[in-house]
């Protein structure tokens, strides 16, 4: 199954609310982070060869028609080229409010400090944090001009026809024009709030680093938030 909708923003960009919209509309399942979790005992270890230069996309990304969310957001570029045919959402916010957002969850020492040492940690580097090209990610001025200078080279390396720039806010009506697809008679989901996912990382003492553990852990925070996504 080849991809036909990739959305290229970094995690905190609405990553989730992307995912429930566009299972919403068809493209599902879709993946994400909280896939990668859920998969752990396969898609951990695809991820780190894909983190050394050796990825398997089609193996990545079988039985899923969109995708979301690190680590896909991190091989943007590396996907577009993969999959010629799917199209590109970029979802993006102020600068400031994402380094905010990033630095009090999943780039937090209480989410990532279990993984450490671990194949989930390893792959956290290679397929994230190794993207920063060393500047360190507690840097505000750092971190903030380097996301402005990420957002736009996406923007400056695909074609217009190929490329929604997009915020939640906008609703449905952009999001269904660009991908061809009717306007469904719900609420455009708004799901995963930093409070959420920072009470879900307390309830567990952050992220656990056991694949059957973190296996149990993203489905439920999955069910939590896909029950909210369109009430």
């Amino acid at each position: 199954m080849a991809l036909d909708v990739i959305a290229a923003g970094l995690g905190r960009n609405a990553t989730l609310s992307m995912k429930f919209a566009l299972e919403k509309l068809g493209f599902g399942p879709c993946h994400h982070m909280t896939e990668v979790f859920a998969d752990a005992r396969r898609q951990i270890p695809l991820w780190i060869e894909a983190a050394n230069g050796n990825p398997d996309w089609d193996a990545i990304f079988d039985g899923f028609s969109s995708t979301s969310d690190y680590p896909s957001a991190s091989y943007w570029r590396e996907l577009a080229a993969h999959y010629p045919n799917a199209k590109v959402v970029l979802t993006t916010r102020d600068p400031d409010s994402w380094f905010d957002s990033v630095s009090e969850t999943i780039f937090s020492p209480k989410m990532q400090e279990g993984a450490v040492g671990t194949p989930m940690g390893d792959m956290m580097k290679g397929a994230i944090f190794d993207h920063f090209g060393g500047g360190d990610i507690r840097d505000r001025a750092f971190m903030t001009d380097w996301y402005a200078q990420r957002n736009q080279r996406v923007i400056d390396t695909l074609p217009p026809e190929r490329l929604l720039n997009f915020h939640p806010k906008m609703g449905w009506e952009p999001l269904c024009a660009f991908l061809g697809v009717d306007e469904p008679d719900v609420s455009f989901p708004r799901v995963n709030s930093r409070d959420e996912l920072g009470a879900a990382a307390d309830q567990k003492g952050g992220m656990p680093s056991d694949p059957d553990e973190i296996r149990v852990w993203a489905r439920e925070y999955l069910d939590q938030l896909a029950a909210k996504a369109f009430t």
